[in-house]
């Protein structure tokens, strides 16, 4: 049997109505770890993106 489309879809409903009932009972919580996450997410962003862009744009000012 492979993993369909329909599969697919399947998990990421039950994963949405899991978060949904998850967050609705522990919502303060969530809320609580939101300024970490956010903290979390810079240097994620930073490492995943790099530096590569920045050169190419001084690069299209100067031609």
């Amino acid at each position: 049997m492979t993993w369909d489309r329909r599969w697919t879809l399947f998990a990421a409903s039950l994963a949405v109505i899991a978060t949904f009932f998850v967050l609705r009972e522990h919502w303060q919580h969530a809320l609580g770890l939101a300024p970490y996450l956010l903290l979390l997410a810079c240097p994620l962003m930073h490492f995943f993106h790099g530096h590569g862009g920045h050169r190419d744009h001084r690069m299209d000012d100067l031609t």
